[in-house]
């Protein structure tokens, strides 16, 4: 989603349309994943959180009350959580990835920028997003404001306009890669911002593209795996591989 990238109205727009996105499979939703990057920077610290987009967070704490699991893969633009989500929300933060079963399929999921990242300053910026003592320093010495400020200021660095063939390309070799090493059936990946689904004899890989431009998402039902999009009434989709 990369909330906090552009200006208030299209942000309102994005937060909207998601919710309503939400609400239409509201009654067939057994457990939301968020891939990571649904803030375009976030920085909690340890009394303040950035504001904004409140009624997502009461859409997932709605969510979460009613035993609907949510679980939060952080991505390279959202790194810096701590507890508020998880004890506020309900929902589970994972910082790196996890694999899971659902109707008795394994997926492994994760943000995938470890994976495909060739910006030339993310070789040295990735370490210090996931370093406790950088982490402690930052939140430590500058202040609130102008330590978000300076984040949301790099996230922008780090976000090229267009999407680069090189991460689609690693991402996918990544994905099959682990399908043929591991137990599981589907790799499922943001980060490229590209929509995809390929299907090998080893397994399945989908990319969920990503919201703010595209309206993309994926869904598992019993027997399908599924790229969809909201076209701001009902969801279609783009295209589906049978389990």
């Amino acid at each position: 989603m990369h909330f906090g990238r552009s200006d208030p109205a299209e942000e309102k727009e994005k937060e909207s349309a998601l919710l309503e996105c939400l609400n239409a499979h509201e009654d067939r939703i057994e457990h939301l994943y968020l891939i990571g990057d649904v803030f375009d920077g976030y920085i909690e610290y340890n009394h303040l959180v950035p504001k904004g987009f409140v009624r997502l967070q009461a859409q997932l704490v709605k969510w979460t009350d009613r035993g609907i699991p949510v679980t939060y893969l952080l991505g390279n633009h959202d790194a810096w959580h701590q507890d508020y989500f998880q004890r506020e929300l309900g929902v589970r933060l994972v910082p790196e990835a996890c694999t899971v079963t659902h109707h008795g399929h394994r997926l492994h999921l994760t943000h995938g920028d470890a994976h495909a990242s060739t910006h030339p300053l993310f070789s040295w910026v990735r370490p210090l997003l996931k370093s406790a003592t950088a982490i402690r320093l930052y939140r430590s010495l500058l202040p609130a404001d102008f330590g978000l400020s300076l984040a949301r200021q790099v996230s922008h660095l780090l976000h090229d306009e267009s999407p680069d063939p090189s991460v689609v390309e690693a991402l996918r070799t990544y994905a099959r890669d682990h399908l043929r090493r591991h137990d599981a059936e589907v790799v499922l990946m943001g980060h490229s911002h590209v929509p995809s689904l390929h299907q090998w004899p080893d397994g399945l890989y989908v990319n969920t593209g990503n919201w703010y431009e595209d309206r993309t998402f994926g869904r598992l039902d019993e027997d399908r795996m599924r790229l969809s999009r909201w076209n701001g009434s009902r969801t279609l989709d783009i295209e589906a591989a049978e389990m």
